[in-house]
């Protein structure tokens, strides 16, 4: 496995080029300082959704503490790998990281837990998808901009928060409304893979969460160092730190070897990718689109390790009997704020009351289902309290 450089490779000629995008929905006038996929990353970092981000959490609700991770800590450490990974291989790094930081914007409050609990809340009309709700941020929900809705995000970016995990079979009914709505409008080529740098930020995600799952496992106590050692990758590595430092205190200990995780991840993604590159030679984004499969991908033993990883987290951590008890409080919460303003929109707060239809309406539910989407795991919470504990003032 070879290092990774610390220095940029000359610019890959499949790399995204800002000269050469496709452009925006609504035509503007460009930046004499920034190219259109800086814009983009800035647009991402200035919305009211990237900013709640702070306060949504992944596994943990809010507020279990304030050391584990939050949607917004996440989505910086993917930016981060993502660039790196980018470098390294000559992509365009404003992009991946615009992709990065806009990932789990569409994400509810209190994790899986709280998207499952809508998505069942949703089902006469027509569910919910957390991609499809960072599109509907991103192309309508924020409105910030005099001329038009959302943040007006260039053809690649917009594809790329799309399709970073694949193709879209439109064949088969299950692409969400949302989605097929707006790419009406806007041809995404839903049929087809994303650019090198949206596949570079879906692997960085994976990178990311699940060795920092890892540390916040631990940091909770849902299991032991010692319950890794048979998971491939992770229990070797853990061994190896051991043994290099004999005597390390605990956390220094956890933090190396995820470091380590991290690095081995990110070498076997850059390894892997150049040698598909070499197979292919793919000589524009357009082309890696078109090729039929990810051009950026792991390797097939790191797939098997990235996969017996995620098995033992699934059992140990996301389904761990605290997780589970938190999760059905969270679940309670938002099932029990969409039937109280579907029902009642009169509650909702006066500028989204607004835009609601009648009781039971698909207007209403839509708009409700946005208006919880966009809480952070202490506002739902506090909303909750609000609307069903009469000692609370609303």
């Amino acid at each position: 496995m070879s290092p990774v450089s610390s220095r940029a490779a000359p610019p890959a000629p499949f790399a995204s080029r800002p000269e050469r995008s496709r452009g925006r929905l609504h035509g503007e006038s460009e930046s004499a300082t920034r190219t259109v996929f800086q814009r983009d990353r800035d647009r991402i970092v200035h919305c009211a959704a990237f900013r709640r981000l702070e306060h949504k959490t992944q596994v943990f609700v809010q507020h279990e503490g304030d050391n584990y991770r939050s949607r917004l800590t996440h989505s910086l450490e993917v930016a981060q790998i993502a660039r790196s990974v980018s470098r390294e291989l000559g992509l365009n790094e404003d992009i991946a990281e615009a992709l990065a930081l806009a990932h789990d914007l569409g994400h509810t409050p209190f994790g899986h837990a709280g998207e499952d609990a809508l998505d069942e809340a949703m089902a006469d009309f027509g569910g919910f998808d957390h991609n499809a709700q960072t599109l509907r941020i991103v192309t309508t929900l924020e409105r910030r901009y005099a001329a038009f809705d959302g943040l007006n995000l260039t053809w690649e970016t917009l594809e790329g928060v799309v399709k970073h995990n694949g193709p879209l079979d439109q064949s088969g009914g299950a692409i969400p409304a949302t989605i097929l709505d707006y790419n009406a409008r806007h041809d995404l080529e839903l049929g087809t893979y994303a650019g090198p740098e949206a596949q570079v930020a879906a692997l960085a995600d994976d990178i990311a969460y699940n060795n920092h799952d890892i540390d916040d496992a631990l940091r909770a106590g849902l299991f032991d160092i010692e319950d890794l050692r048979d998971v491939p990758l992770v229990g070797p590595m853990f061994a190896e730190v051991s043994a290099a430092h004999p005597g390390i205190e605990r956390q220094r200990l956890i933090h190396e070897t995820v470091r380590r995780l991290i690095n081995h991840m990110v070498t076997d993604l850059v390894d892997e990718t150049r040698r598909r590159v070499a197979i292919h030679a793919p000589d524009s984004a357009e082309a890696v689109r078109a090729l039929g499969q990810p051009l950026v991908s792991f390797s097939d033993d790191m797939r098997a390790n990235d996969a017996a990883l995620k098995a033992f987290l699934l059992e140990n951590m996301y389904r761990h009997f605290r997780v589970n008890r938190m999760g059905g409080k969270a679940r309670r919460v938002v099932r029990e704020l969409f039937a109280l303003f579907i029902d009642e929109p009169q509650c909702l707060p006066t500028n989204w009351r607004a835009r609601a239809g009648g009781p039971g309406s698909d207007l209403t539910a839509c708009l409700v289902s946005d208006y919880i989407a966009g809480m952070t795991d202490r506002y739902a919470l506090e909303e909750h309290a609000r609307l069903f504990d009469l000692s609370t003032p609303t």
